[in-house]
């Protein structure tokens, strides 16, 4: 059992947590007629708990909540992986893209989310209002725009070959490298990196 916890702690190949995604695909439409996405989620809890007049949010939210199981789910594995199934090593990232980073003022590496830009000390200062709150509203706002996250397009959406889903996930992307190579360095520099 304890051998088996240590590799469910590695990181897995994409090769084997690809497909592990992929499937889940075919497994909602099979057993339901379901589609995946996150983003939808919000709009649900919204509707649940703000029985407001707003038009939006005026539609039968109780027929989707096995979406809400669903996020939950999601919730409780990233806390229940994050407490008890870490990896204590440091992410391993690639000796070009720490070199990139460092440049930008980013030097810590050990989790997904650097620890200088992802702080609590951060949350009250510039470059936490603009990461945290800017930043929040500028993916809410897009996965708006676009009908979706990208979790929805990019694995949904492409698999059933829906053309919207493809061009929002291509836009998805451009945005992203737009973004990382064109704006944030601006953005950092601004923000006292």
């Amino acid at each position: 059992m304890e051998q088996m916890i240590e590799w469910i702690k590695q990181p897995w190949p994409w090769y084997v947590a690809g497909p592990l995604i992929g499937l889940t695909v075919p497994v909602l439409l099979i057993i339901g007629n379901k589609s995946f996405g996150i983003s939808s989620s919000l709009r649900h809890a919204c509707a649940a708990c703000i029985p407001a007049k707003i038009p939006f949010f005026q539609y039968d939210w109780k027929k989707e909540n096995w979406n809400l199981v669903f996020v939950l789910g999601v919730f409780l594995g990233g806390g229940i992986a994050s407490l008890f199934l870490s990896n204590p090593e440091a992410i391993v990232v690639a000796e070009s893209t720490q070199q990139d980073l460092a440049q930008l003022g980013i030097t810590d590496f050990r989790s997904l989310l650097p620890a200088d830009i992802f702080s609590w000390s951060n949350l009250f200062t510039l470059k936490g209002l603009f990461f945290f709150v800017i930043g929040g509203f500028l993916v809410g706002f897009g996965t708006r725009y676009a009908g979706g996250c990208t979790s929805g397009h990019a694995i949904m959406g492409i698999s059933n070959l829906q053309w919207p889903s493809m061009v929002a996930t291509m836009f998805f992307m451009l945005g992203g490298f737009a973004m990382t190579h064109l704006i944030l360095p601006y953005i950092m520099q601004w923000v006292g990196f």
